[in-house]
């Protein structure tokens, strides 16, 4: 049970965070948002306020966020197809940002705190010392990308939730399960930002192309680049799955 309640905790958290700067991006960008849920399924609890409709929801694992006209055209005060592209680039971009950003603040801390302990060191000395930590996976992480995409890493090393959910459920105490979240949290945010749709960064690559011809993409053809991304994206996963049961098993 209570691995259960980790797995649950650290995806759901993860998640819930993501789509919170969608969230607090749009509505400092003047985006209107219509609704804003925690968890998946049926409502469980919901209160609307001028504009948006906060719900709980039954199933506790991340959450979404409704923005007007994002789906679909529309033409009302607060669109997101009618907002400027640098301003729906930030709104697409914040979630995958505010996932990096917590996970770097909570391995410099996991890092600064271990090192106050275990060195008995001054706070000047483990601030130092954490910094060179976060530079370092930093580094690591920039490699990887450069891996993946030079070939060198496979789909048979990636890891999704399946693989994920068994790491969380090896891990032992609070120190080991802070750091699975924060690496975690970094690689959903870097995941996110890669060029490929339909990822948040896929997204962002059709709104950069919309700003250099100064308008969108014919809704068909981007329908169709939706489609295509929608399904390879899917196909991935199921590989990735794949993997992960076979490794585990």
């Amino acid at each position: 049970m209570l691995t259960i309640i980790k797995i649950i905790f650290l995806l759901g958290f993860l998640v819930l965070i993501h789509e919170t700067g969608h969230y607090i991006s749009a509505k400092l960008c003047k985006i209107r948002v219509n609704e804003f849920a925690i968890g998946f399924g049926p409502k469980i609890w919901k209160k609307k306020s001028k504009q948006t409709e906060y719900e709980l929801r039954l199933i506790p694992l991340g959450g979404f966020v409704n923005l007007e006209g994002e789906a679909e055209e529309s033409d009302k005060d607060g669109s997101f197809s009618k907002a400027s592209v640098p301003k729906r680039i930030i709104v697409v971009a914040a979630g995958a940002v505010v996932n990096i950003v917590f996970g770097m603040l909570a391995y410099f801390c996991l890092i600064f705190i271990r090192y106050l302990i275990v060195k008995n060191a001054n706070i000047l000395e483990a601030i130092q010392y954490s910094f060179f930590a976060i530079v370092e996976l930093i580094k690591t992480m920039w490699l990887s990308i450069v891996e993946l995409f030079s070939g060198h890493v496979g789909i048979s090393d990636m890891v999704g939730p399946i693989g994920i959910s068994d790491m969380v459920s090896k891990s032992s105490g609070l120190t080991e399960f802070i750091y699975l979240l924060s690496i975690i949290s970094i690689s959903l945010g870097i995941t996110n930002l890669l060029p490929i749709i339909p990822l948040d960064g896929g997204k962002i690559v059709l709104l950069i192309i919309e700003g250099i011809r100064k308008k969108p993409l014919n809704k068909e053809l981007e329908m169709k680049i939706q489609s295509i991304g929608f399904l390879a994206l899917i196909l991935l996963s199921i590989i990735v799955a794949f993997n992960d049961i076979s490794r585990i098993v």
